[in-house]
This record gives C-alpha cells, sequence and structure tokens, in this order.
C-alpha cells in the first residue's frame, strides 16, 4: 500500500467525488478570523467537523454498552462550538460525506493543534467500498472543559493504495455504518 499524494486526492476527489465538499488547498482564516485549518495538505486531507454533538453525560446514571446503547447516554447540543466536559467524551459527524475506492483504505488522525491540548479524536479506518459522513470520537483527557470549533479542522485522512482491489469491500458486506448521513450511534 501506498500513501497518496495532494495531487493523487484531488483528482480522486473531482473526477471520482470522493471528498464532498472538497477544499482544495489548507483553509487557516476566513474573514479575517483564524481557524483550526482544513482542507487538502501535502499527503492528506483535514476534514471539518460539522456543527452536531452528542455529549456523553452521566444525569441519568447510564451504562455505555455497545450492545445495548441507550439514548439517554448523551446531550445532543447544536452550535458553532461545543465544550465537552473535564475527562468526557463526544460524537461528531464530518462536514464532508466520503466515497473510499474499492483500492484504497484510510486512516485518520486527530489534528495537532486539538491533541496538544489533550483532546483526542479517534476514528476507525475509512474501508474499501465505504461512504457516508464521518462519526467523529472526541475525547476530552484534561480536567478542564474544551472547546471544539465546529465547521473546522478536526482531523486529517490519510489515503493509502493498495496493488489490487480487495476481493469483498465494504459495500459488498452490507457494513451496518455504510451511507451514514449523520452521527451514527454504536449498532449491532
Amino acid at each position: 500500500m501506498s500513501l497518496q499524494s495532494d495531487k493523487w486526492i484531488r483528482r480522486m476527489a473531482i473526477e471520482q467525488k470522493m471528498i464532498e465538499p472538497f477544499a482544495g488547498t489548507q483553509v487557516k482564516e476566513a474573514n479575517g478570523k483564524k481557524l483550526v485549518s482544513y482542507g487538502l495538505s501535502s499527503y492528506g486531507y483535514d476534514l471539518r467537523v460539522d456543527k452536531k454533538f452528542k455529549v456523553f453525560t452521566n444525569v441519568y446514571n447510564s451504562i455505555v454498552d455497545p450492545k445495548n446503547f441507550s439514548p439517554n447516554s448523551f446531550v445532543d447540543i447544536e452550535g458553532d462550538f461545543c465544550i465537552i466536559p473535564p475527562n468526557s467524551f463526544a460524537l461528531a459527524c464530518s462536514v464532508e460525506y466520503f466515497r473510499i475506492p474499492r483500492n484504497v483504505l484510510t486512516l485518520c488522525i486527530g489534528k495537532s493543534t486539538y491533541a496538544r491540548c489533550g483532546i483526542i479524536v479517534n476514528v476507525t479506518p475509512f474501508e474499501p467500498g465505504w461512504e457516508g459522513f464521518v462519526t467523529l470520537e472526541i475525547s476530552n483527557t484534561t480536567p478542564l472543559p474544551a472547546k471544539i470549533y465546529a465547521g473546522e479542522g478536526l482531523a486529517q485522512v490519510l489515503f493509502f493504495e493498495g496493488a489490487e482491489a480487495c476481493e469483498i469491500s465494504y459495500a459488498d458486506r452490507k457494513g451496518k455504518y455504510m451511507r451514514q448521513m449523520a452521527i451514527t450511534c454504536p449498532t449491532l
């Protein structure tokens, strides 16, 4: 597998609609205001976080159970930013919709601006053939509230192209998170 460059990412975004909407350059400011950057970089694409968040709470003393997930485990927040409580966790969604080719696997890692503030972003790989909006897992590892800015960069996607297409893709398996259109909670 080889890591793909900005030229390849741009071509695939334009020709194959791999990323929509697509920012063909690094966007670092808007209207004179500095942003956590997003868009195309040398060997990746910095995706943006949307304005809807699900912040985990313990108001109802729920247990987080991936086999029996309760909506009482979180509160919904929508806005230009989200405050994640100390030592807590939120789910969010990408602004961009991704269509991953059959011979490509991605890894998604948090941006250093947030990592240096104790905010960890976890996203599982985008498997070959998967498409949808990305559900983003954001952990605040600090003892202080953490601010996440909607519409700005949160994580970088790295694209690895295989020497040949896989035999069975995520789409072929009818993966349960295929074509997700919003924040998607755990499901079996």
